[in-house]
């Protein structure tokens, strides 16, 4: 993609809606992909970031007024640069908190895609991470009510934190425009000592204890790998809003610094997209993903993961099945055009095309734990030998036909001139008869109908033979009875003569 195109949109009544163009972009990708998505205020400076890490200056638009200027969620997908054979997919969101929307609701639901999607999560906040920072991302403490593990309501403990730590995204902390001196008891800290001190519980169980605890309790239990990076100021305060537009030059060698850090960082330490039970994350099973989740949240309903996963089970392996016998109908649709074969020779190629449709379908099959799917490929396909059996049978049958047409047409030719019509007839036509069986039989021995065609034309020619034969006694008595009353006369006479 030479640019990003929006993914998932806002319609007209306020739902969220997916733009089917980039569900087909997605299910393009065969590769695994890693899924970074940025979430955050509006007005933060996401887009520059994500830009960034697609190795461009501009695509993700860049707002330089005060309105949020990313609606929805937009994605870019484009080769990872270090992990061969990869696809790095850039997801920049809408912007959390645009006093011009005023809906709490539809934030959260992005907050939560965000989450469910990605497999690093940056949240992108602006100053420091002082408690302000922290409760704004009260988003985090609300996961729990607006995402599912299990579909099951009996088991309480289902959705607990250790359940959703094992696919939740890992989790960065951008802070930008950030300068404080970052010290902690007056000691030098390193970024990510800055985050956990700007994390760390207070004692005690009153309401603001507990208030001030729970989204960092929420934060630690949820994202348990986490880092953070602290951005300077990019450039001077009249330059920011024609960021994409300045050259290196133009910006603060620190802020340079930080930005190659922080991308070499989401380069090399962002994992391939799982789902439960390690299942690697393809674009085409993102795409199925994108659609299950934007469609239950726009419904009303929470999204469930291993709903999606016995969803996303059922969509691929159906899909793993048709893939899988395309490739043997293909296959032994070209064969078919060489009926009528020897059975082994059509059995052979079944077994190689067999074979074919099943590494087919193991490439795409998702989860077919109990061989349900794969023994509906396994029916599908004998259904289809069995077909393609009875095409054979029948091109072996009319090229037997054929042949014994073309070889018994002087006999044929011989019945209507009525040549067997005479005494002796029935040998002559006996004797036809036999050529034609011995010449079919040379040359029709490695049909598979040879023998039943054999067999019903024999039957017909019966008929024939019966009445042949019959006629042929006939004449030939008829005959011998003329033979007899010439013979009669001229013996009496030699005697009348032999007398005198």
């Amino acid at each position: 993609m030479d640019k990003p195109v929006c993914l998932i949109d806002t319609g007209s009544e306020g739902k969220l809606c997916v733009q089917e163009s980039a569900l087909q972009i997605l299910q393009q990708i065969q590769e695994p992909v890693v899924v970074v998505a940025v979430v955050g205020l509006y007005r933060t400076g996401k887009s520059y970031l994500m830009n960034r890490l697609a190795g461009k200056q501009t695509g993700f638009a860049l707002g330089s007024t005060i309105e949020s200027k990313t609606k929805g969620i937009w994605m870019w997908c484009v080769s990872h640069p270090t992990k061969a054979g990869t696809t790095l997919v850039l997801l920049d969101t809408e912007g959390l908190g645009d006093v011009d929307k005023g809906d709490s609701k539809h934030d959260t639901n992005i907050f939560c895609l965000a989450v469910l999607l990605s497999s690093t999560l940056v949240y992108n906040s602006r100053g420091t991470i002082d408690n302000r920072a922290v409760e704004e991302l009260q988003y985090v403490t609300e996961l729990t009510e607006c995402i599912k593990v299990k579909s099951s309501d009996a088991d309480e403990d289902a959705d607990d934190s250790s359940e959703f730590v094992k696919f939740f995204p890992s989790f960065i902390w951008a802070v930008r425009d950030f300068t404080l001196e970052r010290k902690i008891d007056g000691k030098d800290a390193t970024e990510n000592e800055y985050l956990e001190f700007a994390l760390k519980l207070k004692h005690g169980t009153s309401k603001k204890v507990m208030e001030f605890n729970l989204p960092r309790e929420c934060i630690q239990k949820f994202f348990p790998s986490r880092t953070c990076f602290t951005f300077p100021f990019p450039t001077a305060p009249e330059n920011v809003s024609r960021l994409e537009s300045l050259d290196h030059a133009d910006l603060s060698s620190e802020f340079l610094e930080i930005t190659d850090r922080f991308c070499n960082f989401v380069f090399h330490e962002s994992h391939v997209k799982k789902l439960k039970d390690g299942i690697t994350v393809t674009g085409r099973v993102l795409s199925h993903l994108v659609k299950m989740y934007v469609d239950t949240i726009s419904s009303g309903a929470v999204p469930c993961l291993e709903n999606a996963v016995i969803a996303m089970s059922m969509i691929e392996n159906e899909a793993a099945v048709k893939e899988g016998l395309q490739v043997y109908k293909s296959g032994m649709e070209k064969l078919k055009d060489s009926f009528p074969l020897e059975l082994k020779d059509v059995s052979s190629e079944h077994q190689r095309l067999s074979s074919m449709a099943t590494q087919t379908f193991m490439k795409r099959s998702f989860r077919d734990t109990d061989g349900k799917y794969l023994k509906s490929l396994e029916e599908n396909i004998n259904k289809l030998f069995d077909g393609y059996l009875c095409q054979n049978e029948q091109a072996s049958k009319r090229r037997c036909e054929d042949l014994l047409s073309s070889l018994s047409e002087t006999m044929t030719e011989k019945l209507k001139q009525g040549f067997y019509a005479k005494p002796g007839g029935y040998d002559l036509f006996s004797k036809d008869l036999e050529d034609i069986v011995k010449n079919y039989n040379n040359q029709a021995k490695k049909e598979v109908k040879a023998e039943e065609v054999l067999e019903e034309f024999l039957k017909q020619k019966s008929v024939e033979s019966k009445a042949i034969l019959q006629a042929d006694k006939k004449l030939t008595e008829k005959e011998k009875k003329i033979k007899g009353i010439r013979k009669g006369p001229r013996a009496g006479t030699q005697t009348r003569d032999a007398q005198t």
